[in-house]
């Protein structure tokens, strides 16, 4: 049987209120808020955080051997950025690692692509949306990312949703596009291709539901995606669905997230599916898409460690709407009186990408000292080359002291800067992050999350930092997730 083997999501942890953006520009106030990503987050950390997630379950990183990284805002063109999100989760060397960029369609193109894969397939969903200041794109947009390994009980894992059917309609549509370069999208009138798109939804799902041998009344969670709100709310309304089976939107709450925004839908579902339950996805964009599901009996035992409905519950206060046009680079602040930061080298980061991308310290064998960084001669004993890998992204650790840096270099300042004591020893040094002054605590308790540190001479330097271990979150000390 194939079908999906496991699933995560990440939702970032700031937000901003609607209502902000209307006092401060003076339209008319939306509800709810949206889901914003931190000065220091792009689509490819956000992907890192979405696949964590999916890969929690022992030994499953050793199985995949294809990633799929699919994005409508890449943080690099012509280099592959699917490449970082490899290194940063420790991937065998062959796995084919590759991008579906450019259009929020390729979400729709990653999941189908994984779910007809004979081979243990990851594919993450990230985007990160952004409008000019007062237009639609920006307060109904959000960022975020999904992630979802396909493969099948011959892969060595059990299936938690069976695949049904699928099926995609294409169709030239010109309701939304956007020039390279271009800091928006331009929209065409809602109303030119509402009808399109509900004709092919129909058509889609028809489709896949008469190759699964179903009908409407079959469909238990229906989920709807795209960034054409009108078109969406109408296929909900006029699917012939059973009411009670179209699941929330989460736009009041997150936004749409675009790319991520069927993932986003879909991990929200898995959270609270029941075993047998059949799951329609719907994806509207350049045509229509439609995934079926049936959850399975193991869905229960191997669901996200971090459910969606938890992670919006999380978000932080709003934010001061200046603060979000700053990190977006659409207000242009003074910088700190200070050298502009060096990028980083490429020979350098080529020999430490265990580290660097991956946070693989090392442990000496001899007397079971851990090294952060990694290193060949042991601090303690003194041993040379006696060391092992040992990831360490899934160690939590305590704040021993704190720095409030208000002349550092950063988009955000203050820069926070903690040493962390980790559980099962090691020491280090790095950046807090998701956190105010009032989190840089002695004793508090952190993780670790991978982040872009800085972006200089157009190169992204990505590294992990600490984020606090916030209230309601598990804390059992070390993580026994490993990588293998």
């Amino acid at each position: 049987m194939a079908g999906l083997i496991a699933y995560g999501a990440y939702v970032p942890y700031h937000r901003l209120a609607r209502t902000d953006v209307a006092d401060a520009l003076g339209t008319r106030a939306g509800k709810g808020t949206r889901a914003v990503a931190g000065y220091d987050e792009d689509t490819t950390s956000m992907a890192v955080e979405a696949a964590r997630g999916a890969l929690a379950r022992d030994g499953l990183r050793a199985r995949v051997t294809q990633l799929f990284l699919a994005t409508a805002a890449p943080a690099y063109l012509d280099k592959t950025n699917a490449a970082a999100v490899h290194a940063a989760l420790g991937l065998d060397s062959h796995v084919l690692a590759a991008d579906m960029a450019g259009s929020v369609r390729s979400g729709l193109g990653a999941l189908v692509t994984a779910a007809r894969s004979p081979v243990p397939t990851l594919t993450v969903l990230s985007d990160l949306r952004t409008g000019l200041p007062g237009g639609s794109d920006e307060v109904a947009g959000g960022d975020g990312a999904a992630a979802f390994v396909f493969g099948g009980h011959r892969n060595g894992a059990p299936v938690i949703a069976e695949l049904l059917a699928h099926d995609t309609v294409s169709d030239e549509i010109l309701d939304r596009w956007r020039l390279p370069g271009a800091p928006a999208s331009r929209v065409w009138e809602e109303r030119f291709a509402e009808e399109i798109y509900v004709s092919l939804a129909d058509k889609a799902l028809s489709a896949a539901l008469d190759q699964a041998g179903l009908d409407k009344g079959a469909i238990d969670h229906f989920v709807v995606s795209g960034l054409h709100a009108r078109a969406c709310a109408t296929v909900r309304r006029a699917s012939g669905v059973r009411p009670e089976a179209v699941t929330p939107d989460l736009t009041g709450a997150i936004g749409n997230a675009g790319t991520a925004q069927p993932g986003l839908l879909l991990a929200d579902v898995l959270d609270r599916a029941r075993p047998g339950e059949t799951i329609a996805l719907v994806v509207l964009g350049d045509g229509a898409g439609v995934v079926l599901l049936r959850a399975t009996d193991a869905l229960q035992a191997h669901r996200s460690a971090r459910p969606v409905a938890a992670q919006i519950a999380a978000g932080s206060a709003p934010m001061p709407y200046a603060t979000y046009l700053s990190w977006r680079g659409l207000l242009d602040r003074e910088p700190p009186r200070r050298p502009d930061p060096e990028p980083p080298y490429a020979p350098p980061a080529h020999r430490r990408t265990g580290w660097k991308y991956g946070f693989v310290a090392s442990r000496c064998e001899k007397c079971g000292t851990r090294h952060l960084p990694p290193d060949r001669v042991c601090v303690s004993c003194r041993n040379v080359d006696t060391m092992t890998d040992e990831p360490m992204e899934h160690v939590r650790g305590t704040v021993a002291t704190f720095t409030v840096d208000r002349l550092a270099y950063t988009p955000s300042p203050p820069m926070l800067v903690v040493v962390v004591d980790y559980d099962g020893g090691g020491r280090f040094r790095c950046q807090l992050t998701d956190a105010t002054e009032a989190d840089a605590v002695i004793g508090a308790r952190v993780e670790m999350t991978f982040r872009r540190t800085v972006t200089a001479s157009g190169i992204h330097n990505y590294f992990w930092k600490a984020r606090p271990l916030r209230t309601g979150e598990a804390d059992t000390g070390e993580a026994e997730e490993t990588r293998g």
